[in-house]
Order: C-alpha cells, then sequence, then structure tokens
C-alpha cells in the first residue's frame, strides 16, 4: 500500500535527478565557454598584469571573481524560490519534513565550488600563459 502511493514520488525522484545531473552539465559547459571568451578578450591584460609582477594567483582571483558574482546573484534569486516551490510540494504530505537553512546552505557552497572549479581550468591557463606573446601582437 506504501509503496504503490509513493510510487509517482519515486519516478519523479529518478527524472528530476538525471533532469538536474543533465542542467549541471549543460551549465558546466556554458560557463566554461563564458569563462575561455572572458579570458580570451583579456589576453592583453592579462599579460600586462604579468609584466607588471602580478602572481598567477592573483590573476585567478581577477578573472574568477566576475564569474562569482554572478553566481552569488543566481543564488539569492533561486533560494527563495526554492524554498518555496519546496514547501508548497511538502504541504499535500501527512508527515512533513522541515527545510532547514542548511540544507540550502550546503547547496549553495555546492554550486560556488562547482562554479569555482570549472572557471580555474581557464584561470589557471589564463595565468600562467606567456605574457611576451600575448602583448607581442599589439
Amino acid at each position: 500500500m506504501n509503496a504503490q502511493s509513493y510510487g509517482s514520488e519515486a519516478r519523479w525522484k529518478e527524472i528530476l535527478f538525471f533532469s538536474a545531473i543533465l542542467t549541471v552539465f549543460i551549465s558546466c559547459i556554458g560557463l566554461l565557454g563564458l569563462s575561455m571568451l572572458s579570458a580570451e578578450k583579456r589576453t592583453k591584460e592579462i599579460g600586462i598584469r604579468k609584466v607588471l609582477g602580478a602572481s598567477a594567483g592573483r590573476i585567478v582571483a581577477i578573472l574568477s571573481s566576475d564569474f562569482l558574482k554572478l553566481v552569488v546573484v543566481s543564488l539569492v534569486i533561486s533560494i527563495p524560490v526554492a524554498w518555496i516551490a519546496a514547501n508548497k510540494w511538502l504541504e499535500n504530505f501527512p508527515y512533513r519534513v522541515e527545510l532547514g537553512w542548511w540544507l540550502f546552505a550546503s547547496a549553495g557552497l555546492l554550486v560556488i565550488l562547482v562554479a569555482l572549479i570549472t572557471i580555474s581550468f581557464q584561470s589557471i591557463k589564463a595565468a600562467l600563459a606567456n605574457p611576451v606573446k600575448s602583448l607581442r601582437t599589439e
């Protein structure tokens, strides 16, 4: 009886799980493309900063900060929407589970970590590039 009443929830769980994985993968590809475009557009700036003595870590921080601001803005928008949607969905069950703040905080930290990992590949590559090659084309 219990398995039958929650069978549709189990199917939705599988559908949402695979949809979430696909969404995260597509988002990471888009974020990687944007970071590649940003690093390519700022090649001369990175070269000048390196010639003037900027460390690779500082260049990575400069390139990553723009994207992290966007990720934080998206979290500020999405966390209240997710909280409202989850509460509305849980209202239909006789035995409710309370949603804690730690659930959304851990999800936000995970999103920031995935974004940092995605961005860092291109940022480190741009920071370690030879500045002479980027400045020679001028």
